[in-house]
């Protein structure tokens, strides 16, 4: 079952993390998404199962929310730039859809290693 509470702060904290760590590279966003996914899990309290599902669909709605801003980027980057705009812009749906599956695939795996170790406790 999606609890929203870990959903939202897992899209919030995939957002933030997939900002501050562009910069740095692909192996700090990584792990920056494996740790928000493993956080989730812990938050969901729902087992294995559920700590997967509520951070694979927070990471799904993060690497949307990325993807978006990418595409928005890329159509401004028309106006400003044309040729490189319109390629940003052009592969925007592929990186959304990229986005959405690589997210929500790291953050519920890790998720789920969260729920797991919490187990199935109802406070």
């Amino acid at each position: 079952m999606i609890k929203i509470g870990p959903v939202v702060l897992g899209f919030i904290l995939a957002v933030f993390g997939k900002i501050i760590t562009e910069p740095l590279g692909w192996s700090y966003e990584l792990l920056a998404l494996l740790i928000v996914g493993f956080i989730v899990g812990l938050a969901a309290k729902d087992g294995a199962w559920g700590g997967f599902t509520n951070a694979a669909v927070a990471g799904g709605l993060g690497g949307i929310i990325i993807g978006l801003i990418i595409f928005i980027i890329g159509l401004f980057g028309i106006v400003v730039v044309a040729p490189l705009g319109l390629i940003t812009s052009g592969i925007g749906i592929f990186v959304i859809i990229v986005n959405f599956l690589c997210y929500g695939i790291l953050m519920g795996i890790a998720g789920a290693i969260g729920g797991m170790i919490i187990g199935n406790k109802e406070y």
